[in-house]
């Protein structure tokens, strides 16, 4: 690797075949919001905008993975699908002059399909790693809730069957509600919904289980 550039040597046809691609490095200079999404595009690896500097994230584990996935299907069984749709970690959402996060799961408003941001994020969920409790617990918590369009903003734990519940309006409180349990389900009013944790957290193996 030299200058920025990887060399990557493939066999076609029983020829070696030598290829020179720009490596995935993190520009240095602040970006606006517009560039960074077109620089973002189609681009390996996961990446941020915080505050006008790219941030690239690190990669979740297999359990991470389930757990949203089945976030995201429980959400899709139970949403209004003529008014809401479910979407992963590829759509960006505007928290603020110079920041795009990209949650692991969000409800938007139906419409837009060609945007790269959501349109009107009704709830937002994250899912908990070593690396992330902090930010996922703090700034993004301070984020996500100052969007106006926001109801709910959802963590969820991969080491045990637990939530903490962030929700705005009449049931609204001053931090997170933490529920745990396989009997327990976290209540979305705005959505009129209720999703099991049993469901989300259905086929997880923790590694202190007994």
């Amino acid at each position: 690797m030299a200058n920025g550039l990887a060399w990557n040597q493939r066999f076609f046809l029983g020829t070696a075949v030598t290829t020179i691609t720009p490596m995935n490095v993190q520009p240095r200079v602040p970006m606006d919001k517009d560039t960074f999404l077109a620089w973002a595009q189609g681009r390996e690896g996961r990446f941020e905008l915080v505050e006008r500097h790219v941030v690239m994230m690190v990669g979740g584990s297999k359990t991470h993975a389930l757990i949203a996935s089945q976030l995201m299907r429980a959400l899709w069984a139970r949403i209004n699908v003529t008014k809401w749709v479910v979407l992963g970690s590829d759509l960006a959402v505007d928290v603020g002059p110079g920041s795009l996060r990209y949650p692991d799961a969000i409800v938007d408003s139906i419409g837009g399909q060609r945007a790269l941001v959501a349109t009107g994020p009704v709830l937002i969920a994250e899912v908990l790693s070593p690396s992330s409790a902090t930010l996922d617990l703090g700034d993004k918590a301070s984020e996500y809730l100052r969007l106006p369009t926001l109801a709910a903003y959802l963590v969820l734990s991969q080491d045990e069957i637990k939530a903490w519940v962030y929700l705005k309006g009449p049931d609204q409180r001053p931090g997170p509600q933490v529920i745990f349990g396989a009997s327990a389900a976290i209540g979305v009013p705005a959505l009129g919904i209720n999703l099991p944790l049993a469901e989300i957290y259905a086929g997880v193996e923790f590694e202190n289980a007994p």
